[in-house]
């Protein structure tokens, strides 16, 4: 029998993942709010993978409290994800996927393109989905990954975030409101620079992101988080002092 999959946050996208694993053959331990996680660690000290589901805004308090002997086996789904997420932790050098399908409630998942994935245990991630038949591909190295990671970013917070202005699918933000897309893309960009340290190729990621706006071109722009990810953007760049207009011009009007 396999070992155990740990997984930490129970919601939409965790169940996919879920599903998949005991498709895969692995026993999995479930971790809710409720629950002491190193209570459930010393039961099981040696498990295969530790998935950690919750959302963004709680993935760091989850880390902090990770036991010791579950840091080298952890695997990272969150939205905005960067390896700055990770790097401050020590002993972390985790599987990270960056998730390109959407779960709702009520509904199965949907695909827009396949989901890359990186890491000790990406292997077990690509097992899992494929019994799905939900696509993802391994990534080679940390680089090729980074890019990844900016590329589903930039998608999320200019749909989300032009979303306030327009509203409307992704298929009209692009070809019918390009000016805007392409000013939030720009301001987005800057700040994903400097939380990455590095300048990234606006037209590889602009041209990689419009490929996943053609994989379902009726994606809602704005989700119920976009708020909320405009607000973390223009805090980031004001603590930084970075010029980000086009985002202080919608904050002021939505």
């Amino acid at each position: 029998m396999k070992k155990s999959i740990v997984v930490i946050g129970i919601g939409e996208m965790s169940g996919v993942f879920t599903r998949g694993l005991l498709r895969a053959g692995y026993p999995i331990i479930p971790i809710t709010r409720n629950m002491d996680i190193n209570q459930v660690a010393n039961e099981t000290p040696e498990p295969e993978m530790v998935l950690v589901a919750v959302g963004e805004s709680d993935l760091e308090s989850v880390l902090q409290k990770l036991p010791e002997n579950w840091k080298n086996k952890v695997a990272l789904l969150q939205n905005e994800l960067l390896p700055r997420d990770w790097g401050k932790h020590q002993l972390l050098n985790p599987t990270v996927i960056s998730v390109w399908f959407e779960k709702k409630k009520g509904q199965d998942f949907k695909v827009l393109v396949p989901s890359p994935v990186t890491g000790p245990k990406a292997n077990i991630i690509e097992t899992a989905l494929a019994t799905l038949e939900i696509p993802s591909w391994l990534v080679k190295n940390d680089d090729e990954m980074l890019f990844e990671l900016v590329r589903k970013n930039l998608y999320i917070l200019t749909t989300n975030i032009a979303g306030l202005e327009v509203g409307g699918d992704v298929n009209s933000l692009w070809n019918d409101n390009r000016k805007l897309a392409l000013k939030v893309i720009d301001d987005v960009l800057t700040i994903q620079n400097h939380l990455t340290g590095f300048e990234h190729d606006k037209e590889r990621l602009v041209e990689a992101m419009v490929e996943a706006i053609n994989g379902d071109l009726a994606h809602m722009c704005m989700g119920r988080s976009a708020p909320v990810r405009l607000a973390r953007a223009l805090e980031y760049a004001e603590i930084n002092q970075l010029e980000v207009n086009e985002l202080k011009r919608i904050k002021s009007q939505h």
